[in-house]
């Protein structure tokens, strides 16, 4: 059975090589004539093993295990004196990682920092784009409109009344009197004269003549003055003082007939009651039904 240390192999089991001294190549003969033998080589056979150290022996030395190479053989650097204080990361990370710039670094950092971000705020402050306002539209021209003529209403409308009335003669009313006002003014009418026929309602003008139960002369003209024209809404329109435009309101006049009445009014004088219209040529009965309670004289 092999012993735990010793190897299998026979050979390592014979005896070591013994011989006389002479073989040995480094020994001298003795006879000087002799030529040297030539020198015996045995070669080394060390005795190893997976699992076992090889056996010591005084003709075949035992030689030893290199041993890893270490951290200075792999970086000189490492082998500094404090090279390793400062981080544990080996090799040549360790130099770069031993930097530190103390509080008064930090603090200069920081300053720089935001000298550095002000400077950018700065200047993209001035890049920005400048914004021009707008100016206003011009002033619309003004248009000169011609102002309207202001109409002062008179303080006062002076009428003349004349015929069956208590007190003839001017009277004073004030705007927006009635024929039926210009009669009281006057005195009122005298008994038994009809003043229905005058259009009481109607609104006076001033210097109207009021003849109230006569006709006029021929040439004076009752009711509205001249240029006064139609009477308002409403009223009757009056024969001896409407001119052609007023009698073309009528139903039932055009400017023929028109004409025919103002020739009729010219040639009698005026009319001294609506029913003189029938003497017109062209108004038969049925239109005079249509004229009597529009018209009056």
């Amino acid at each position: 059975m092999p012993t735990p240390y010793a190897s299998t192999d026979s050979s390592a089991t014979q005896p070591p090589h013994t011989a006389d001294a002479s073989a040995w190549p480094w020994e001298t003969p003795d006879d000087p004539d002799q030529p040297n033998p030539p020198p015996t080589t045995t070669p080394e056979r060390p005795v190893t093993s997976h699992r076992h150290r090889p056996i010591a022996h005084p003709e075949f030395p035992t030689t030893a295990h290199p041993e890893p190479p270490t951290t200075a053989d792999l970086d000189p650097l490492a082998a500094r004196p404090g090279a390793g204080a400062f981080s544990p990361v080996p090799g040549r990370l360790a130099g770069l990682t031993a930097f530190d710039p103390g509080r008064r670094g930090v603090k200069a950092l920081a300053a720089v920092a935001a000298v550095v971000v002000l400077v950018a705020a700065f200047l993209a402050w001035r890049a920005r784009p400048d914004t021009e306002p707008v100016p206003p539209p011009p002033p619309a021209a003004a248009v000169d409109t011609p102002a309207a003529p202001v109409t002062t209403p008179a303080a006062e409308v002076v009428v003349a009344v004349a015929g069956k009335v208590r007190k003839p003669g001017l009277v004073r009313l004030p705007p927006g009197s009635r024929v039926a006002d210009a009669i009281a003014a006057a005195g009122g009418p005298t008994p038994g004269v009809d003043i229905s026929l005058l259009n009481p309602a109607r609104k006076v003008v001033d210097g109207e003549l009021i003849a109230v139960g006569i006709t006029p002369p021929p040439g004076v003209a009752a009711g509205p003055a001249p240029g006064g024209g139609a009477p308002a809404a409403g009223g009757l329109v009056n024969l001896n003082s409407a001119t052609q435009a007023d009698l073309e309101t009528l139903p039932g006049v055009g400017p023929v007939l028109a004409k025919r009445i103002l020739a009729h009014r010219d040639q009698k004088g005026g009319f001294r009651a609506v029913s003189d219209l029938r003497s017109v040529d062209g108004i038969g009965d049925s239109r005079y039904e249509q004229l009597k309670d529009l018209v009056t004289v």
